[in-house]
């Protein structure tokens, strides 16, 4: 029985771009073309083509699908699907080939390739120097640079022709002439290709061979029915599918604690999965999958549920998020804990303010508390008038320290006459109960979205593992922080010096998208969560489309009213509901929204509420965009006095540095939620837009 396959481009560029009908009929010719008993009857052979490999599959009357079938094979990989004429003029100018250095499956547009090296070769006849005159034939002979692809790189002057030249050449081939290009070693390009044996040469007539060996770019289908699933979700695949780079942080073997970062859709949650599944399949003992918030948790717990086959691997798997794995360890020895919420927090600081006369606000006074002296675990006023204060922007002298600290050390003592607990303080007795005895539950911990973790837990992650080989692996941005905690793993005992990598292929969202939404946070510093400062250099993304369209309307009627409208062109140019969204910075105003579409009779849904139905648009705050992604995302809302909201900033004259890190904050909380679009992002306001776009308008 023959084996289908899928090539990546067409799942994550083309798929999603066919109508549903469409989409269906793909599945039922790929689907009777695996029951064939002699598939290759069903591909009709094409003539003057330049690879003879390649044939058409009959999808509809006017629809066809371009197949690459090896010779003595029986894998078939559906590469395009395309109006009729377009398919036999695509495969008659294509061809598939074996790279020889990493042995992996390439396409080429040949008849292009032809075509514009004569026009650029006299273009350039006397210019002074070339991009590649510094390099050998050898050094590209290393890479795979085949002779027709090495023609081309000879006789470029400018990056830009590179550039240009990315949707003819083999991908491969394309990625080491950019590497070499900008600068980077020979090492260093190999080290972004993530080929493993770079001593390697492979064959380069056995595709069959290559095409096993390409599981970043091609996904091998058991039977009608997984295709079925994958064509019906494509993107569902892609959360749990590794490109090789990835594939080598997620695999490898760490003397200590590892990290690694990247900017957003770079795979850093696939990347944690697998090395969750990989150190479940070590057998050396139970591993936690950790992360903020318990909606992460479960699209974690979902992701896993793809990506482990075996039930004895997937049990030693725990997913909690980390609160949850704090009470379990405190319950153990103090029974359920009774928690206070932040509104009675901050009714117990006003009652300290008036009782001690302090000249500080709640909010001052709720983050000393949480930064400086659960941070440092500090129990006494010694201690307290020693502590580093690092990122707190209001200094405090001796006195003033001295007569702060009762106010502190009154607020943990109304907490344990209360009988009361925050999630912080939880941690706390944890870790501590951990130190003293009480057994370690794991052998590995693995941490997704790292960044917004505060010292407090992080101090119970390091204590939840022995130290040793493979014990703690982190993923996280700092540039996605949306919640007030900052930390240096060094000084929570979390060394990651000499094993911390990073991602920056973005998979996820379209170039255009990705360039625009970086510049919300450009000139901000964004510390690294140890030390250094975090960067967005060098990211980017393969896919390309539309840029994001910016609307500033002067009502909030004519702002829903046009998002509306919106939404009416995405819906007719064949987008499901269900693949859109829409971001708020506020409940309120998502609630406003799904009422408005719901009148529209535009089908949507509230995130807050998932009981509430599951159908149409999902609507939500750019908190609960988190860990999200679709297809098209509206940001509505962004006005000057919505983003950022006047009561989430704390104000300059009150604690410089705060005000700072709370700007921030808002900042990263807008690129997190537009960087959920993977193809579409549209962004409105009314009245006044927020200071956060006046640039990129501009620009």
């Amino acid at each position: 029985m023959p084996r289908l396959a899928l090539d990546k481009d067409f799942l994550l560029r083309d798929l999603p771009k066919l109508e549903r009908p469409v989409r269906e009929r793909v599945t039922e010719a790929f689907g009777k073309f695996a029951h064939a008993t002699h598939a290759g009857s069903h591909l009709e052979k094409l003539t003057n083509v330049r690879d003879p490999r390649l044939r058409t599959i009959r999808i509809d009357r006017s629809l066809r699908g371009v197949v690459v079938a090896p010779d003595g094979d029986d894998t078939f990989t559906l590469l395009k699907v395309l109006p009729h004429d377009d398919a036999y003029a695509w495969a008659r100018s294509h061809a598939a080939t074996v790279n020889t250095a990493s042995g992996r499956f390439e396409v080429r547009d040949v008849n292009m390739i032809e075509s514009v090296l004569p026009e650029l070769s006299k273009a350039v006849e006397d210019a002074p120097t070339r991009l590649f005159d510094h390099l050998g034939d050898d050094v590209l002979d290393r890479f795979g640079v085949d002779e027709q692809t090495r023609a081309f790189a000879r006789v470029l002057t400018d990056v830009i022709q590179l550039e240009a030249a990315r949707t003819f050449l083999p991908q491969h081939q394309w990625d080491v002439l950019y590497g070499l290009a900008a600068g980077l070693s020979p090492d260093e390009v190999w080290a972004e290709l993530g080929v493993p044996d770079h001593g390697a040469h492979y064959d380069p007539n056995d595709l069959a061979a290559a095409i096993e060996r390409s599981g970043d770019r091609i996904v091998l289908v058991e039977g009608p029915d997984e295709l079925m699933e994958i064509v019906r979700r494509p993107f569902d695949l892609w959360r749990i599918y590794l490109h090789p780079v990835q594939r080598q942080v997620a695999y490898g073997d760490f003397s200590g604690p590892a990290r690694v970062t990247g900017g957003p859709g770079t795979g850093k949650t696939v990347v944690a999965l697998h090395r969750a599944k990989h150190l479940a399949e070590s057998g050396e003992g139970p591993v936690l999958l950790t992360t903020f918030t318990s909606t992460l948790a479960a699209s974690l717990e979902v992701a896993l549920e793809l990506l482990v086959d075996s039930a004895e691997v997937r049990e030693r798997i725990t997913v909690r998020h980390i609160d949850q794995v704090a009470t379990e360890v405190y319950r153990q020895r103090h029974g359920h804990p009774k928690i206070i919420d932040d509104r009675e927090q901050r009714r117990v600081w006003t009652s300290l303010i008036e009782r001690f006369a302090l000249p500080f606000t709640e909010t001052f006074l709720m983050q000393e508390w949480r930064q400086v002296v659960l941070a440092q675990q500090i129990g006494t006023a010694r201690e307290y008038v020693a502590a580093r204060r690092q990122g707190r922007g209001r200094p405090l002298g001796l006195r003033q320290r001295e007569v702060l600290w009762p106010a502190l050390a009154a607020f943990h003592q109304i907490l344990l006459e209360r009988g009361v607990r925050t999630h912080e303080t939880i941690c706390v007795e944890a870790t501590r109960l951990l130190g003293s005895g009480v057994a370690r539950p794991y052998r590995h911990v693995v941490v997704d979205e790292a960044q917004d973790l505060s010292p407090a837990r992080w101090r119970l992650l390091r204590a939840l593992v022995e130290p040793g080989r493979n014990d703690m692996f982190i993923a996280g941005d700092s540039h996605q922080r949306i919640y007030d905690d900052r930390v240096s793993l060094r000084e929570v005992g979390v060394r990651i010096a000499g094993r911390s990598g990073r991602l920056t292929v973005n998979y996820r969202t379209t170039a255009e998208i990705l360039v625009w939404s970086m510049g919300v946070l450009r000139g901000e510093r964004i510390d690294d969560l140890d030390g250094g400062v975090e960067s967005l250099t060098g990211c980017r993304s393969e896919l390309h489309g539309y840029p994001p369209t910016l609307h500033g309307a002067r009502t909030r009627d004519d702002e829903l009213g046009a998002l509306t409208t919106r939404f009416r062109e995405w819906l007719d140019a064949g987008v499901d509901a269900s693949e859109i969204a829409v971001a708020t910075r506020s409940n309120k105003l998502a609630d406003v929204v799904v009422e408005h579409l719901t009148q529209e009779r535009i089908a949507a849904h509230s995130l807050a509420r998932p009981g509430h139905g599951v159908d149409g648009v999902a609507v939500g705050t750019m908190h609960r965009m988190k860990g999200l992604e679709f297809r098209c995302l509206a940001v509505v809302g962004v006005g000057r006095h919505q983003m950022p909201p006047p009561n989430a900033v704390t104000p300059l004259s009150e604690d410089e540095a705060t005000h700072r890190h709370d700007l921030q904050r808002e900042r990263c909380l807008l690129f997190v939620a537009c960087t959920r679009a993977r193809e579409g992002l549209y962004v409105s306001w009314h009245g006044e837009p927020s200071p956060f776009l006046t640039p990129l308008r501009a620009s």
